[in-house]
């Protein structure tokens, strides 16, 4: 049997026994109740954070910058993040389960900004519009009388993160295809199959984009109920170079990876089916007392892999890696409470704004001997962040500075209020808070025009302030965080707090 005929008679094996075989049941809903949380956000306004909206689009709004734009700066900010969570009388329980809305925050080069955001109309979310329910299976909520699906696709949020290649625009989630939308009006072009026989295999939210251009991403077989990584590499073109399937010894989850110049690195986290629960998050069960399995795949055999083991940790993110003699070192967010890495923040999204704790966090190294095989990881002495984002222009053989959101002085809601820079290798940290009513997301690093050197740039990213009830953004210059906002615009209205975005520069 070729290559091709192997790919497609897996995938396609897998995604029937499970997903289909899951979709054909009906189980009792355990939402939340959409009264509770709109009676929670009466109290506790930061909750507008979470709260489904209602329109399938939002704006054009186009509002005023204060303060002034740095010379260079200028383009689109695009994010991503679930948006639609309630329907008739019913209410995701899961972050992760909502519809995605795709943000544009422009930059216009006359001292405002526009925002316009869209849903992603993807089958799911267009079936579901017209019957004014949720139809189909979430990732961690259980929904009454479940329709059957084909494929990935059939629910497929498009909810996660978005991706530029070759001036293409991209909504992406776990467990699907990338559904391509319009980069000015943010329309709905439809998923994108790279390889006819590939079809609805997952494409993931965290695609990493190479020196070259070409960008590197996976997808998760184990989500479809079969075993490995199906390793994409898509050139800067925006044409597929490769397709592999690398296969794993165990059954284990991950959300993202780490690169180097030679190598992508993918750690899984053991996990367990529980007996009780419908959906992939209620049912999955992390095994701390099982080590982690760490593939270090070279990318000039992507389908070919040295494995390491280290302790098990909760990890969604990853910072940068680098690769020097003889050794990987990557970062990583570890969320100290295994039973909320689950379901982050659930207090906030069935509006028990009393109860609602963020998971704790700790930023680990991890060295990878690529000669004796040994693998460790290192407390970095730094917590209390996510999203962690970082200057790819940074050289392959040393860490990275790290931007992130995290939390500093007081604040009204167990979440981020400031943004912060970390170099790890200086064990220094510095940070600007927005203050104690709002609300930071992650925030994007955008490379000054004509600079090779790493940070030289900017980072931005957005807010909202629970006060005044308002979503905002910000332009801070990356080496001087601690400055706080160059410039900084604020909408008449809140968007639902989302997860990840990229910048397109102006040209």
């Amino acid at each position: 049997m070729d290559r091709r005929r192997f790919l497609r008679s897996l995938l396609s094996g897998a995604t029937t026994a499970v997903i289909g075989a899951s979709a054909l049941r009906s189980f009792p809903a355990l939402a939340g109740d959409p009264a509770r949380f709109a009676e929670g956000l009466r109290d506790a306004p930061w909750l507008a954070g979470w709260r489904s909206v209602s329109s399938e689009t939002l704006g054009p709004a186009t509002v005023p910058l204060q303060g002034r734009l740095p010379a260079g700066f200028g383009g689109t900010l695009y994010r991503n993040g679930p948006a639609w969570t309630e329907r008739n009388g019913f209410r995701y329980e899961h972050w992760f389960d909502g519809d995605g809305m795709v943000h544009g925050w422009r930059f216009n080069g006359d001292g405002t900004l526009t925002h316009r955001a869209k849903m992603v109309a993807t089958p799911k979310f267009t079936r579901e519009h017209k019957a004014g329910r949720f139809l189909y299976m979430s990732a961690g909520t259980s929904v009454p009388d479940m329709q059957p699906v084909r494929n990935n696709d059939d629910a497929n949020t498009a909810n996660t993160a978005v991706t530029m290649i070759n001036g293409r625009l991209f909504a992406l989630c776990e467990a699907g295809s990338a559904f391509e939308l319009d980069p000015d009006q943010l329309d709905t072009i439809g998923p994108v199959t790279w390889r006819p026989d590939l079809a609805s295999v997952p494409f993931s939210a965290h695609p990493l984009t190479d020196r070259d251009g070409s960008v590197w991403n996976f997808g998760s077989i184990a989500l479809m109920g079969g075993a490995g990584i199906m390793i994409w590499h898509i050139g800067a073109d925006g044409a597929l170079r490769s397709a592999n399937v690398l296969d794993t010894p165990i059954f284990g989850y991950q959300h993202a990876f780490a690169m180097t110049d030679r190598h992508l690195v993918f750690v899984l986290l053991p996990f367990d089916y529980g007996d009780t629960g419908n959906t992939f998050f209620e049912r999955m069960r992390f095994a701390p007392q099982r080590a982690c399995r760490i593939a270090v795949v070279p990318k000039d055999a992507p389908d070919t892999a040295q494995w390491f083991e280290a302790d098990f940790a909760a990890i969604y993110h990853f910072g940068d890696a680098c690769e020097r003699n003889g050794e990987i070192v990557l970062r990583a967010v570890r969320h100290d409470d295994i039973d909320r890495a689950h379901s982050v923040m659930r207090e906030a999204v069935a509006g028990d704004a009393a109860h609602a704790v963020n998971s704790p966090s700790t930023v680990l190294q991890l060295r990878l001997d690529l000669r004796s095989g040994g693998a460790r990881w290192e407390d970095t002495g730094f917590g209390g962040i996510e999203f962690p984002l970082f200057d790819a222009r940074t050289a392959g053989d040393r860490g990275a500075r790290l931007y992130a959101p995290t939390k500093e002085g007081g604040a009204t809601a167990p979440y981020f209020n400031a943004v912060a820079s970390f170099d790890l290798e200086r064990g220094r940290r510095r940070a600007w808070r927005y203050g104690q009513d709002v609300l930071a997301e992650e925030h994007v690093f955008v490379p000054r025009p004509g600079s090779r050197d790493a940070d030289d740039g900017w980072v931005v990213g957005t807010l909202l302030d629970a006060k005044t009830q308002r979503s905002g953004i910000a332009v801070l210059d990356a080496r001087r965080i601690e400055d706080g906002p160059l410039a900084q615009a604020w909408l008449p209205y809140t968007v639902p707090l989302g997860f990840h975005g990229c910048f397109a520069q102006r040209a």
